[in-house]
């Protein structure tokens, strides 16, 4: 699936809206956004290539444990819950923001949607409460880092790591550092079972990446984002409504972070505070690793799926192998920082 490329330049803005830019609003030319869709394409030509080479060592090195069908599938349930929270990273670091909470966030919200009384409400009614109970919790702490962000004119760093903190406390509060068993048998059986053989959490995670790439390249919410991203003066300008769209793009990353938390409960069976430690680092890495630029402006979905896959096959790797988790960090480290540098060269170019 191919990806059109958008940058923030004033050349992405509606046309009848172009003329509110001041002299000097346009900081690139306007031949860019067509060299962005060829970089596009070469980056995730590059990923695939990079996936593809990862899957040949993990058969050399590994053999048929790695190559069987039931370690694809641990791959990708593994991968999934990175997967959707991406997604929404994705949105964030497009317009230019950073969100150091969602792996709290994402404990607190399992916590919340296991808790006795969240539990006993379910049983007695239907199991929905406890989903609607974890995009609640993700998408108000969302809602909260945009507010702070776009009217509080917190800087997104400190924003979301002061979210950080208190959702993790919050969660440790709230379970006593206990955790918390799913008793709701309906619930597992739903988000345990399989759908022509896969997983049910994969699936959930094939179609918030598809309704992303569909968001974000296909309609004005998607627009608005990589323009705020690219320029927001020349956003506000051209009518955006700068704040209001920073909140909800903070909104939209809380509630993937509480659709992630659903699909951690059913795979651990349990809520839990620690749930999503160190999460935050792997999801904006395999953003990064995608291809979306960490100083806004532009964004990849497809990008992101596939650093999400490099990243899981990579662990997945290593595990066979047995290898040691400071070999994992060392390797993942060094993949970020030779994303980056693409990054970089392909910006100075533009």
């Amino acid at each position: 699936m191919s990806e059109p490329q958008t940058t923030g330049s004033a050349a992405a803005l509606p046309p009848s809206n172009r003329d509110l830019l001041p002299a000097g609003a346009e900081t690139k030319p306007a031949a860019a956004p067509a060299r962005w869709r060829g970089i596009g394409l070469g980056h995730n030509l590059g990923l695939v290539i990079a996936l593809a080479l990862l899957v040949a060592i993990g058969v050399a090195t590994a053999g048929e444990r790695f190559a069987s069908l039931d370690n694809l599938m641990t791959i990708l349930r593994l991968a999934a819950v990175t997967g959707v929270v991406s997604v929404g990273m994705t949105f964030v670091i497009t317009s230019g923001g950073i969100d150091l909470s969602v792996g709290s966030v994402l404990g607190l919200a399992s916590v919340w949607a296991t808790t006795v009384a969240t539990q006993t409400m379910a049983a007695n009614t239907h199991w929905v409460v406890m989903v609607f109970t974890a995009l609640a919790v993700g998408a108000v702490a969302g809602l909260i880092n945009g507010v702070l962000v776009a009217y509080g004119k917190v800087v997104a760093f400190i924003a979301t790591l002061a979210m950080m903190i208190a959702a993790r406390g919050l969660a440790e509060m709230i379970a006593q550092k206990r955790t918390q068993v799913v008793t709701v048998r309906p619930f597992l059986d739903f988000f345990q079972a399989r759908v022509l053989g896969i997983p049910m959490i994969v699936w959930i995670f094939v179609v918030v990446a598809v309704a992303g790439w569909v968001v974000l390249n296909r309609t004005t919410f998607g627009r608005r984002t990589v323009a705020v991203g690219g320029n927001p003066e020349a956003a506000r300008l051209a009518g955006i409504k700068v704040q209001r769209h920073t909140m909800y793009i903070y909104a939209l990353a809380g509630l993937t972070v509480g659709i992630g938390s659903v699909m951690m409960v059913a795979r651990t069976t349990s809520g839990s505070s620690t749930h999503g430690q160190l999460l935050e680092l792997d999801v904006i890495a395999a953003v990064v690793v995608g291809g979306t630029l960490l100083i806004g402006g532009r964004g990849t979905i497809v990008g992101t799926v596939l650093g999400v896959l490099i990243l899981a096959t990579l662990t997945n790797i290593f595990t066979q192998n047995n290898l040691s988790m400071s070999a994992q960090s060392v390797a993942k480290g060094a993949i970020i920082v030779a994303a980056v540098l693409l990054q970089q060269r392909f910006s100075r170019r533009t």
